[in-house]
C-alpha cells in the first residue's frame, strides 16, 4: 500500500508481482485498492499474472477482459484448501511418495 500512495505521489507506474504461489491471489486486492483508494483509473494500470496452481485455493483468482475479478469472500483470498495442504505435508503427503 505505501508502494502504491508513494508511486502515485510521484507519478511512477507501479506493476504489482504476481508470479509466485498465492501471489495473484493476493495482488488482486492490491489492484481493487489501488483503483478504489488511489487512482480511480484503470487507465495505465497493470498487474502481473501467471495462471499456475490456483486450484489449491479456497477463492482462486479469475480473471475477466483481461482484468481481475473482485474476490467475494472475505479475507486476502490466500486460504489453501485444506485437501492441498495434506497433499503437499512434507515428508508424509502424497506428493512426495
Amino acid at each position: 500500500l505505501a508502494v502504491l500512495l508513494l508511486a502515485a505521489k510521484f507519478g511512477v507506474p507501479v506493476c504489482p508481482h504476481a508470479g509466485g504461489v498465492g501471489l495473484c491471489e493476493f495482488v488482486r486486492h492490491l489492484s481493487m485498492v489501488d483503483y478504489a483508494c488511489v487512482s480511480a483509473s484503470l487507465e495505465n494500470r497493470v498487474c502481473e499474472f501467471v495462471d499456475h496452481l490456483h486450484e489449491h485455493f479456497v477463492d482462486p483468482v479469475r480473471i475477466r477482459n483481461a482484468r481481475y475479478v473482485a474476490p467475494e469472500l472475505p479475507g486476502y483470498s490466500t486460504e489453501i484448501l485444506p485437501a492441498s495442504l495434506a497433499a503437499h505435508d512434507f515428508p508424509g503427503g502424497s506428493v512426495w511418495r
